[in-house]
C-alpha cells in the first residue's frame, strides 16, 4: 500500500487547462509567425509590396503579443521561447529570403551567404536577449543592446522601401542590398542601446499628441505607404545617438549613486 502511494505521487501532475483567455497572446504571435512567413511565399510570386506588408504586420502582432500576455496575466516560460522561436522565422529567415529572391540571388554564392549572415545575427540577438531577461540592472530596463529583432527585420527591407515609393534603382542593386544586410545584421548583435518603446511611460499632457500622431501614422500607411515607412525608419535611425547618450548618462548616474553608498556605508563602519 506504501508503494502504491508513492507511485501514485509520484507521477506527474497533469498540465492544468487553460481558458481561451490566457491562449490569446500565443495566436497572437502564432498569427504574427504566419504573417512573416506568408511573406516567402508573396517573395517567390514577386509580390514585394505584400512581402513587405506581411513582415509589417507580423511586428505589428509581435509587440502586441508580450502586453496581451500582462494584461491578461498570460505570461508563461513556454510563451516567451514560442516567442522567440518565431521572432526568428518572421525576422529573420523571411526577410533574408525575401532580399534573395528580389536581388541577393544574383550575387550567387555570396548573395545566399549574406542572407544567411542576417539569419545568423537575428539568431545570436535573439539568444543573447533571451539570456539577458531578467539580469539587467535597474537603470537599464527601458534600453534594448542592439536594434531588436522586429525592427532590424523591418529596416533590412528598406531598399524595397524605396525602390518601390520612389522608383530608386539604385536600390535594387545587389551590392547596395548586401551592404545594408550586412549593416542590420551587424546592429542587430552590436551593443548599441536602443530605446524599448514598450515600457515608455507618456505623460498626460502628451497623451493626446501622441494618440494623434499614432493616427497620422496609420492614415499614412493607408495612402502612402512608403513614404510613411521610410520617415518612419530615418526617425527611429536618428533615435541611436540620443539613445547612446541616455543610456551613457544613466550608467554614470548609477556609478556615481553606487560610489556614494559605499562612502555612507564605509562611514558607518568607522568607529
Amino acid at each position: 500500500m506504501a508503494r502504491a502511494r508513492r507511485n501514485k505521487t509520484s507521477q506527474p501532475s497533469r498540465l492544468r487547462d487553460l481558458t481561451l483567455e490566457k491562449l490569446i497572446p500565443n495566436i497572437i504571435t502564432v498569427s504574427a509567425a504566419c504573417a512573416g512567413l506568408t511573406a516567402i511565399r508573396f517573395a517567390i510570386e514577386s509580390r514585394w509590396d505584400h512581402a513587405v506588408a506581411a513582415i509589417l504586420l507580423a511586428a505589428v502582432l509581435d509587440g502586441l503579443d508580450g502586453g496581451m500576455a500582462r494584461l491578461l496575466k498570460a505570461t508563461s516560460d513556454f510563451g516567451a521561447q514560442l516567442d522567440s522561436l518565431f521572432d526568428i522565422l518572421s525576422f529573420g529567415v523571411a526577410p533574408a529570403l525575401v532580399l534573395y529572391f528580389w536581388s541577393l540571388q544574383h550575387l550567387g554564392g555570396i548573395g545566399w551567404a549574406l542572407a544567411l549572415f542576417l539569419v545568423v545575427c537575428c539568431g545570436l540577438r535573439l539568444a543573447r536577449f533571451n539570456t539577458m531577461l531578467g539580469k539587467q540592472p535597474p537603470h537599464t530596463k527601458g534600453f534594448f543592446s542592439g536594434v531588436p529583432a522586429p525592427a532590424g527585420g523591418l529596416l533590412a527591407l528598406l531598399p524595397i522601401v524605396l525602390w518601390l515609393g520612389f522608383d530608386l534603382s539604385i536600390m535594387y542593386h545587389p551590392l547596395v542590398v548586401g551592404g545594408w544586410a550586412i549593416v542590420m545584421a551587424s546592429l542587430m548583435v552590436s551593443r548599441i542601446p536602443t530605446y524599448s518603446f514598450k515600457g515608455l511611460k507618456v505623460p498626460q499632457p502628451y497623451v493626446l499628441p501622441v494618440l494623434i500622431l499614432a493616427a497620422l501614422f496609420f492614415a499614412g500607411l493607408a495612402g502612402s505607404p512608403w513614404l510613411t515607412l521610410t520617415i518612419a525608419s530615418g526617425l527611429y535611425l536618428a533615435t541611436f545617438p540620443i539613445s547612446r547618450r541616455s543610456y551613457r548618462r544613466l550608467v554614470a548616474a548609477a556609478k556615481e549613486a553606487g560610489r556614494e553608498t559605499d562612502d555612507d556605508t564605509r562611514q558607518r563602519q568607522i568607529p
